[in-house]
């Protein structure tokens, strides 16, 4: 695990600098990052814009099959589906996103989908809609979802989101968990000037094969996302 991480961070350009350790019944490895950016490179998450077109770089509900796992209920392709796709850099996607030109980005970590786009969008001062059906999902994560499995991190998310979150009818219960589940390495979440969007969808397309047009910004009350 630890020369595998260590092999990670020198594709990603990085160094490892010190560490330490801790005794836990469960093995946990994580990197705490410090680094220097120019700030004309500089892609924000507060910089979103009325009719921008929302992109999501890596499927979701890794919450739902690693809590699954746990439980002994999650299958072994979900299991290794799932842990492939949070090994997976983000640079490519980042890359690609920043030569076309996104207009915002950040990633989707512990807040969920939804959470990290209401940040985005409160942030940019406009609103969201998300189109529920375009948003791509891990294998085997909405059954499930659909079965109980809901980390704790999750319905957190959800409850904090309640106030903000309109979902549609058609939405189902776990389509509706789905973009709540709390994500370990996640992906990126884009938005993209309209004129862009073709010209996103191809690069994103090529550098992350799983990525997905998912919804768009516009104008409206800053935070509020609805689910269609």
């Amino acid at each position: 695990m630890i020369d595998g991480g260590a092999e990670t961070i020198r594709d990603a350009g990085a160094v490892i600098a010190g560490g330490h350790s801790i005794d836990d019944p469960e093995p946990k490895y994580g990197m705490a990052v410090t680094g220097v950016v120019n700030p004309r490179a500089i892609v924000r998450n507060s910089t979103g814009r009325p009719g921008d077109v929302l992109f999501l770089t890596k499927p979701i509900g890794g919450g739902a099959v690693t809590t699954g796992a746990k439980r002994g209920t999650a299958g072994d392709a979900a299991i290794r589906r799932c842990t492939e796709v949070m090994a997976t850099l983000n640079a490519d996607a980042a890359q690609a996103a920043t030569a076309v030109g996104a207009s915002a980005m950040t990633d989707v970590t512990g807040f969920g989908l939804l959470g990290h786009l209401h940040e985005l969008s409160l942030a940019s001062r406009v609103a969201a809609r998300v189109e529920a059906s375009a948003v791509p999902a891990l294998p085997g994560a909405l059954e499930l979802l659909a079965g109980g499995a809901l980390a704790g991190g999750s319905r957190r998310n959800r409850e904090w989101l309640a106030p903000n979150v309109r979902f549609a009818d058609s939405v189902p219960e776990p389509g509706r968990a789905l973009l709540c589940d709390a994500m370990t390495s996640g992906g990126l979440l884009v938005a993209t000037p309209a004129e862009r969007a073709a010209d996103m969808e191809d690069a994103l397309t090529q550098a992350a094969p799983d990525s997905a047009r998912i919804g768009t910004l516009h104008s409206g009350p800053a935070g509020r996302i609805a689910v269609i």
